[in-house]
């Protein structure tokens, strides 16, 4: 049972989420030949003042 966590910026829309999950789960599916009800997707939305890269706060970069 694969469980794939995906941390994204908050903002994107459920149909994009949606559209995301199903691309994972053929990939998943085809690779790792598991069926889909297997596959388990978790989007944990962020902030950008939660995310930093490089010492610099996404909210913070211009």
């Amino acid at each position: 049972m694969p469980t794939i966590n995906i941390q994204l910026f908050e903002g994107r829309t459920p149909e994009q989420k949606r559209e995301y999950a199903k691309a994972l789960t053929e990939a998943t599916v085809k690779v790792l030949g598991c069926p889909p009800s297997a596959v388990d997707i978790i989007f944990q939305d962020v902030k950008k003042s939660d995310w930093a890269s490089g010492g610099v706060l996404w909210s913070d970069a211009t």
